[in-house]
C-alpha cells in the first residue's frame, strides 16, 4: 500500500506521543503534534483534520500495514498504547520486508567503496546483521560498542528537539569540580560524542566562549522562552578541526606534537590515525615510526598518549614530553615495591 510522506510523518507523531506514557493524550493534542510535526517538515502550515487523524489511529490500529498497534482509549477521551512498551518502529519485519531489505543491501554495497557513499559502510553492516538476526532467529553477530548505564542519555532527544528548534535552555548543572550545582541560561549549537560519552556544545546567555557540557553532570533541563536564541559564527567543523577529543582550548595550544610508536602498534596507529592531522614522518630500522600532529595540547590528548604506555614516546613539544614522563613517574610510584 503506497503512503505519502505526510502520512508517515503522522503516524511516527503519534507513534512518539503515545509512547510517552508520563502524559495524558487526548485527540486534540494529538492532532496538535501532528501539525507541529509537519510544520517542522515541510516549514508551512499543514491542516490536519479530526477525521484525518481518526483514520490514521484506525489505519494503525489495523494490519494493514503490519502494525496491528494496540491503541485504546480510556476515561472516554485519552489515548495510548495498552502494551506500556509497543512502538510501531519495533514492530518484526515480515518475509516481504526481509526480500526487500537484503535486496536492498545488496544494491547498496556495490557502491559504498566510492567516496560519495563512504558514510554506509556501518548502515549497511547493521542491516546485514538485522536481516540475519530476523532470518535465523539468532544472537546478533555485530556487536556494537554501547553504555545503556551511561547518565544523562535520557536527555538526548529534549536536547536535540532543542536545537533544531533554536530553544533556550535552562540547565542545572555540576561539574566535577564544583561543590553546587548552578543554573543558567544556554544556547546550544550541537551534541557531540567522544569515546561512548555525550557533550553538549554552546553558549551561556551573555558569554561569548563556547562551553562544552557533559550530559552526565546535568541535573535538569528546562526552557527559557522570554529569550531569544541566538547562534553567531559557529562551525563545528571549523571549531574541532586542531583537537582530539572535545577540549578544545585557544589557538596558541595548539602545538606541533611528535610521536615515536613502537613496531608492534606502528600499523594500528598508521591504519587507525589519532587526528586528521597525523602524519607519517620516518620509518625506523627497528620498525618503530615517528608520527606528527598538529593539535590542543589537551586532557584528552594526555591520555590517549598514557593509554598507549610504553609502547609511544613523545619526541616534542618538550612541555607535553615532561608531562608525560611526570604522569608515568608517578603511575610507577602507585605499585612500589
Amino acid at each position: 500500500m503506497a503512503l505519502n510522506k505526510n502520512a508517515l510523518i503522522r503516524y511516527r507523531t503519534i507513534d512518539k506521543c503515545l509512547q510517552n506514557r508520563y502524559r495524558k493524550w487526548t485527540l486534540d493534542e494529538i492532532i496538535e503534534a501532528c501539525s507541529d510535526a509537519l510544520y517542522e517538515y515541510e516549514g508551512k502550515d499543514v491542516n490536519v483534520s479530526k477525521r484525518t487523524i481518526q483514520l490514521d489511529i484506525q489505519m494503525m490500529r489495523s494490519d494493514k500495514l503490519g502494525y496491528n498497534a494496540p491503541i485504546i482509549v480510556y476515561e472516554k477521551k485519552y489515548y495510548k498504547y495498552e502494551e506500556e512498551h509497543y512502538s510501531i518502529t519495533d514492530i518484526p519485519l515480515t518475509d516481504v520486508d526481509m526480500t526487500v531489505l537484503s535486496e536492498a543491501v545488496e544494491m547498496l554495497k556495490q557502491f559504498k567503496e566510492f567516496s560519495l557513499f563512504s558514510e554506509l559502510g556501518g548502515i549497511i553492516n547493521r542491516l546485514e546483521d538485522k536481516i540475519y538476526t530476523e532470518k535465523t532467529n539468532q544472537p546478533s553477530v555485530i556487536h556494537f560498542e554501547k553504555n545503556e548505564n551511561l547518565k544523562g542519555l535520557e536527555h538526548l532527544d529534549a536536547l536535540y528537539q532543542a536545537i533544531i528548534k533554536r530553544l533556550v535552555l535552562e540547565l542545572t548543572y555540576q561539574s566535577f569540580s564544583a561543590r553546587h550545582p548552578s543554573t543558567f541560561p544556554f544556547h546550544p549549537y550541537i551534541l557531540k560524542e567522544f569515546n561512548n560519552r555525550w557533550f553538549l556544545v554552546g553558549r551561556k546567555e551573555g558569554n561569548d566562549s563556547i562551553l562544552t557540557l557533559a550530559l552526565d553532570r546535568l541535573i535538569n533541563i528546562g526552557f527559557d522562552l522570554s529569550l531569544e536564541y541566538k547562534q553567531e559564527n559557529f562551525d563545528a567543523d571549523e571549531y574541532y578541526k586542531n583537537t582530539y577529543g572535545v577540549s578544545v582550548i585557544s589557538n596558541f595550544r595548539i602545538v606541533e606534537t611528535e610521536l615515536i610508536v613502537n613496531r608492534t602498534n606502528a600499523p594500528y596507529v598508521l591504519t587507525k590515525p589519532f587526528h586528521s592531522s597525523q602524519v607519517h614522518k620516518e620509518t625506523y630500522p627497528n620498525g618503530s615510526i615517528l608520527i606528527g600532529l598538529k593539535v590542543h595540547h589537551n586532557f584528552e590528548l594526555e591520555r590517549l598518549i598514557l593509554g598507549f604506555g610504553e609502547s609511544i614516546t613523545v619526541v616534542k613539544p618538550k612541555m607535553l614530553r615532561k608531562r608525560i614522563k611526570k604522569k608515568l613517574e608517578l603511575a610507577i610510584g602507585n605499585y612500589g615495591e
